[in-house]
């Protein structure tokens, strides 16, 4: 214990500084990055593996790294995050049609592309079945990041877009279940065991993620919080949350977070904008953190011999099991021919993937590693391949025209683009303001009430429109007059609708008395 205590290198704050530095600059490169891939299409995980890969071992920074439990730790917690940012994002009304045919894809259409994938593994590559089965496991996960990111920026049929992003949200669940499962054993003999222990767990982790999400969304819109920078803190404390207890329940937590998401998404909570910017801000450290850590973790020179399994692996999924799975899973549903091809080619793949793929090296399954490169290379070339031609596809199949109007990006707040400012303003028991009309209150040009909440219902006032105790304002004020617009507004609270002409302080612009 003495020499393993001296060999120990305690973190100091010269350590921390420097990681600190090294960390913010990776973090800017990842950023700006962002932009590049935004104009090709290309999903910015290869980007983010690439600096991984570049820092690593093989690359510039040299940084030994193959700590495949603390990846996997750190890509599950990424992951959690990623779906909560998802879940908030996902609009109830377009999924809500298309839910029957996104389950349907999660569930029949995993378990076919797993057999065929495997299928194909094992007889034309010559791998185990039990090694055919997890790499087939693990690729038939469709990444919720990948499909977020780029489905989001084509404009796509509400249908193509709502069964896509409710499948890579549900489809993690089952095929976590089955990774751990071909991981952990030998050859599955009762497979009806396994299906009943998927069933129940997807049960636990469903009943879980809709009462976590209901609970917290009730108290959310109930509760006043102190500060409206505590809203985003406790959404996502509530979807982690939702997370723990499912997975602490033997159930699935990546299914109780998305769907826990996804409920907090709808609820209509305050502050939301801020909500989601911050989610969206933590969805993007969590991928860039992930792929990075992934990159560090790949040894680009021991891949040599797995890039033509990998090829060839990923012909049979992208050519054979995602095609077939989509066909027969949607066939109740009468999709038309044209979404179903879309549907087929856009099943991306992304992190999830690679992260499951450390299962199996946590595990000690033999030949972990080569699995760990077979999946690696397979997503990043077909990741090449899919994600930039995403939009050509969909225009041939004119799914996507460019003339085709997308769903706008509006924002209800802040309006610093507008150089404006939202001010909500609660009219108190006891307040002058009551009884006063609105074109009484005399705001300075630049300020207007646009909308009066009135006992939890709200509308648009009149001129005339009389405010009482307990109402809730919405003023709109130019960035020079916001001070102005706050000091009349306070001075009516005060002096009532004679403010300013009685010795009352008004809007800075009547006759100034006392002086």
């Amino acid at each position: 214990m003495p020499g393993s205590a001296r060999r120990e290198q305690p973190l100091t704050v010269h350590h921390l500084n420097q990681l600190l530095l090294v960390c913010s600059l990776v973090l800017l490169v990842a950023v700006a990055a962002v932009r590049i891939s935004s104009r090709s299409g290309l999903p910015s995980l290869l980007v983010y593996l690439g600096i991984g890969i570049a820092m690593g071992q093989d690359g510039i920074g040299d940084i030994r790294f193959n700590n495949a439990e603390l990846t996997q730790v750190i890509g599950y917690a990424a992951l959690v995050v990623i779906l909560a940012e998802g879940g908030l994002g996902t609009k109830w009304k377009e999924i809500k049609p298309v839910l029957p045919a996104a389950s349907s894809l999660a569930l029949v259409g995993v378990a076919m592309s797993v057999g065929i994938t495997a299928t194909g593994a094992h007889y034309l590559i010559g791998l185990e079945w039990r090694q055919a089965l997890i790499i087939g496991a693990v690729v038939s996960s469709t990444d919720a990041a990948a499909v977020f990111s780029v489905l989001r920026k084509i404009p796509l049929p509400a249908r193509v877009t709502g069964v896509l992003e409710a499948e890579s949200g549900f489809n993690d669940a089952p095929v976590v279940i089955l990774v751990v499962a071909f991981s952990t054993a030998g050859p599955v003999e009762d497979w009806y065991a396994l299906l009943g222990e998927i069933a129940l767990e997807l049960t636990i982790g469903a009943a879980i993620g809709i009462a976590v999400g209901f609970l917290g969304s009730y108290g959310l819109r109930h509760v006043a919080l102190p500060a409206s920078g505590l809203y985003p803190i406790a959404v996502m404390a509530i979807a982690v949350v939702a997370y723990a207890a499912g997975a602490l329940a033997h159930g699935s937590g990546f299914l109780a977070v998305y769907l826990a998401s996804m409920l907090l998404g709808n609820a209509k909570l305050p502050h939301w904008p801020a909500t989601r910017g911050f989610a969206d801000g933590l969805g993007w450290i969590a991928q860039i953190g992930m792929f990075v850590l992934l990159g560090l973790l790949v040894t680009p020179h021991g891949m040599g011999n797995d890039i033509w399994p990998a090829v060839v692996i990923g012909l049979v999924l992208t050519m054979v099991a995602r095609p077939l799975s989509v066909v027969v899973s949607l066939l109740p549903f009468r999709i038309p021919w044209q979404e179903q091809t879309l549907m087929s080619w856009a099943g991306l793949r992304g992190a999830v993937p690679i992260i499951l793929a450390t299962i199996p090296m946590v595990n000690g399954v033999e030949e972990s590693r080569r699995i760990f490169n077979i999946v690696f290379v397979l997503v990043v070339v077909y990741t090449l391949v899919q994600g930039p031609t995403l939009p050509w596809l969909a225009r041939k199949l004119r799914l996507g025209e460019p003339s085709e109007a997308a769903d706008l990006g509006i924002e209800s707040a802040p309006l610093e683009r507008l150089r404006g400012h939202l001010l909500s303003v609660a009219i108190p028991v006891g307040s002058r303001m009551h009884g006063v009309e609105v074109n009484e209150l005399r705001l300075p040009a630049g300020a207007a009430v646009t909308l009066v909440v009135r006992e939890g219902k709200s509308f648009v006032p009149l001129p005339t429109t009389v405010l009482r105790n307990g109402d809730e304002l919405l003023v709109v004020a130019t960035d020079p007059v916001r001070d102005a617009a706050e000091k009349r507004l306070r001075a009516v609270a005060q002096g009532g609708k004679l403010a300013g002409w009685l010795g009352t302080p008004g809007n800075g612009t009547e006759r100034q008395t006392g002086h």
